[in-house]
């Protein structure tokens, strides 16, 4: 597995935590999966390894909660609230304007042409009063209609230009 020594070094230190190995499993997979972007099979094996689990009881874990990705995703990450009061609001709508901006499909599976943006809708980002909502990356935007979908993906757009 491909990790940070730095990584395997907090995944040595987090494990002592625990009086019971397997409480471990948790915090290990946020630890991979910040460093290495989402969770392989090569990982949820060696995790199992680690903690001297069956391999389905991580597996389990893994495919429990959302959070985690089983596959690689764009280097943004756009993730747009689908609940009532942003699908009330207009968030249906600024799921599209993203998709057309980044020429992508809506799902962790699909990553734009260039590498840059994943799409996905999500489930409440707690903040219903200030509808719709995006989070990009870890930063939450409010009040995202059409017009400032497309102002936050030109700003994706140029960020990513600034780099190359």
């Amino acid at each position: 597995m491909n990790l940070k020594p730095e990584t395997f070094q907090r995944i040595d230190e987090v494990i002592t935590h625990y009086p019971v190995k397997r409480s471990a499993t948790l915090p290990l997979l946020h630890l991979i999966q910040e460093d290495a972007g989402y969770i392989s099979d090569e990982a949820i094996a060696w995790i199992a390894r680690k903690l001297e689990l069956e391999l389905i009881n991580v597996l389990e874990v893994v495919t429990f909660y959302p959070m985690f990705r089983r596959a690689p995703i764009g280097r943004r990450h756009v993730k747009v609230c689908r609940t009532l009061s942003c699908a009330l609001k207009g968030g249906y709508k600024t799921c599209e304007t993203f998709e057309k901006e980044f020429n992508t499909r809506l799902g962790t599976n699909h990553i734009s042409p260039d590498g840059e943006v994943t799409i996905e809708f999500v489930e409440c980002l707690a903040s219903c009063g200030t509808a719709p909502v995006v989070m990009i990356d870890e930063k939450l935007h409010e009040n995202v209609d059409v017009a400032k979908a497309k102002q936050l993906s030109d700003q994706i757009k140029a960020e990513a230009a600034a780099r190359k």
